[in-house]
């Protein structure tokens, strides 16, 4: 999608406007304006044939669209001559955020609005958002099983990055996903590399949830559990890697630290340790908006996005090497504990 910059008053009077914003867009997407759009560059008047619609009005419709980055306009002395064209991958962004599978629409079920309106209460402490709508650690299976769910909704794209990847896999290896929720990464990966056998780390009360993905996704004992607190039991050793796919940013530095050193103890020399979430820039930001906003009132949870740089030096320090970055939709961060005798070293820049 081409990058739009707006001053800090263009973009607080679309702010504003957001629920309009979103109103133009579904009216776009759900007429199948946005179809047509994709496919152009189509003229002003062909649309307004096609789909039995007033020019001047679309022109209209269409100009909340350029503002918001989602199409182009070529103008023409003539309105019906106006050609119009959807920017590359607007019409599938659209899909994803409004279409039924949408992330967002399923973080807006969490109770956010016992804060809205009355942050001013929240930062100074005097309001949270109460512990039986929502509390870190999870504490109860409902709430469990609803923020698995939300969570393995969001696995495609990681899913995707790993398939990019292939080379992380040889014959035989073993993975120990860390925190894998209810196992459907785990299973995507499984399906993905035959040979490979993948155990998920979690909370005792998740193994439920992942002998259900077991069963949904024929991965029979290739797919494992392993129930402790990664918080304070040592990890669990015999794994080839061990992989933190959108864990470590719910914890302070210290505890994020930890846990790489953690993972540093328990694996072999040549062991590898993976890590996928949403490192800390501006898409990424945009797009965990909600959860900024949302845990603002949840003390117990930081999630605190996070610098690739930032783990390269944590790396570093424990005495990792190696240390790449995979590109893809989620980046992968992988690096390897070094063979015995050769000592620790600093992480590739």
């Amino acid at each position: 999608m081409s990058e739009i910059a707006f001053s800090p008053r263009a973009l607080m009077s679309l702010l504003f406007n957001g629920d309009k914003a979103i109103d133009a867009v579904r009216t776009a997407w759900e007429m199948g304006i946005l179809d047509a759009l994709d496919a152009g560059p189509v003229r002003l008047g062909d649309l307004s044939d096609r789909f039995g619609l007033v020019p001047v009005r679309l022109y209209k419709l269409l100009d909340c669209l350029e503002c918001l980055g989602l199409v182009t306009r070529i103008s023409s002395d003539v309105l019906r001559d106006t050609e119009y064209r959807a920017v590359e991958g607007a019409r599938d962004a659209v899909s994803d955020v409004l279409g039924p599978d949408s992330l967002e629409q399923d973080r807006d079920s969490y109770p956010w609005r016992t804060l809205y309106g009355k942050l001013p209460d929240v930062l100074r402490g005097e309001l949270s958002v109460p512990p039986d709508a929502f509390s870190w650690p999870l504490s109860s299976a409902e709430q469990i099983a609803g923020f698995e769910h939300s969570m393995a909704a969001g696995i495609g794209p990681i899913a995707e990055t790993f398939r990019m990847h292939a080379e992380l896999w040889s014959d035989g290896m073993r993975l120990l996903d860390v925190g894998g929720g209810d196992g459907t990464l785990a299973a995507c990966l499984l399906r993905d590399n035959p040979t490979l056998r993948a155990d998920v780390y979690n909370l005792p009360a998740l193994r439920t949830l992942v002998d259900r993905t077991r069963a949904e996704s024929d991965c029979d004992d290739r797919l494992g559990f392993v129930g402790g607190d990664f918080l304070a039991e040592p990890l669990p050793s015999g794994y080839d890697i061990l992989s933190f796919v959108r864990v470590l940013h719910d914890w302070q530095r210290p505890q994020a630290r930890a846990l790489l050193a953690k993972a540093y103890q328990t694996l072999p020399p040549g062991g590898r340790v993976l890590i996928c979430e949403e490192f800390r820039d501006a898409e990424r930001l945009a797009r965990q908006f909600f959860w900024s906003y949302f845990l603002i009132g949840v003390d117990s949870c930081t999630s605190m996005l996070r610098e690739v740089a930032d783990y390269r030096s944590m790396l570093g320090e424990i005495g990792f090497r190696d240390v790449e970055v995979l590109p893809g939709p989620f980046e992968i961060v992988v690096a390897t504990k070094p063979p015995v005798g050769t000592g620790k070293s600093r992480s590739v820049q």
